[in-house]
């Protein structure tokens, strides 16, 4: 297991996990199998979704500063020019989509979105609208910034606040789980708080890697971001019991400020097989 370090020590350190690792989706792997590539980009146009809210986004919505960036994406923060509401929106480019696997994530997500209930700790669907250029998935605004950021702030935390948080993670395990769905990409980056204060309600987002299952299913993509990746995940052969190892993991940055399992720069994917016994 890793060993704690000093509030500046661990502050240094997971901002060097940020900047150096990006989370890994199947086609970033070596799983067996032949991706079918899109016909070269003017060929023929993308069609993503079959019932968007619309196809001129614009129309609504008036878009403002960026938030933040992914690999096929940006985040802007919105205003709603019919009822004056701040929103977020993330513009998915279909320039970015090369691969008909690319584009079934990008609508798994908008449909796992759409499925999921309406919960405090899970950010709250509002729209997807569809034009030629990309897919605008329009979603509820936290304006409190990253767990993670508050990790690196704050060096670690008590064990009474890192429990309050855990629950907080572990209940929205349970609700994705109970409604047949797996994050499969559960880290610190990926809640938002609502707001600045110090009691601000946490929010799961980003479920762009996540996935519907059913009862005893099986799979085998190596999906997720590195320092928090079950040994089942590494072992192709995993269900959604990956979600609570990834709890746990945060679970202990919480308490220690570093990641169970790293070497230097990278995760030590060496002691995450050792978790599960595997040589």
């Amino acid at each position: 297991m890793g060993t704690c370090m000093s509030v500046q020590g661990n502050a240094s350190f997971l901002k060097r996990t940020k900047l150096n690792l990006k989370p890994i989706s199947q086609e970033s792997t070596n799983v067996p199998h032949t991706p079918t590539t899109l016909p070269p980009r003017f060929s023929r146009p993308i069609t993503v979704l079959t019932d968007p809210s619309g196809d001129d986004i614009f129309r609504r919505y008036q878009f403002g500063k960026e938030l933040g960036r992914g690999e096929f994406g940006i985040t802007y923060q919105c205003l709603d020019q019919e009822t004056g509401e701040s929103v977020a929106c993330k513009k998915i480019s279909k320039s970015k989509l090369r691969t008909e696997i690319d584009i079934e994530d990008v609508r798994r997500e908008v449909e796992i979105m759409r499925h999921l209930p309406m919960h405090p700790n899970i950010v709250r669907y509002k729209a997807v609208y569809e034009d030629k250029e990309a897919v605008y998935l329009v979603m509820e605004l936290c304006e409190g910034g990253e767990l993670f950021d508050r990790i690196v702030a704050t060096g670690h935390y008590t064990e009474r606040a890192a429990a309050l948080v855990t629950k907080t993670i572990v209940e929205v395990v349970k609700v994705c789980h109970r409604h047949g769905v797996i994050h499969r990409d559960l880290k610190p980056e990926n809640f938002l708080y609502a707001n600045t204060s110090d009691n601000a309600p946490l929010k799961a987002i980003d479920f762009g890697l996540s996935i519907f299952f059913e009862p005893g299913q099986r799979f085998g993509e190596i999906v997720g971001s590195p320092y928090y990746m079950a040994p089942e995940v590494l072992r192709r052969n995993y269900g959604a019991e990956i979600d609570i190892w990834s709890a746990g993991v945060i679970l202990y940055i919480l308490l220690c400020g570093v990641p169970p399992f790293w070497a230097g720069k990278f995760p030590s994917f060496t002691r995450i097989y050792e978790g599960l016994g595997v040589t």
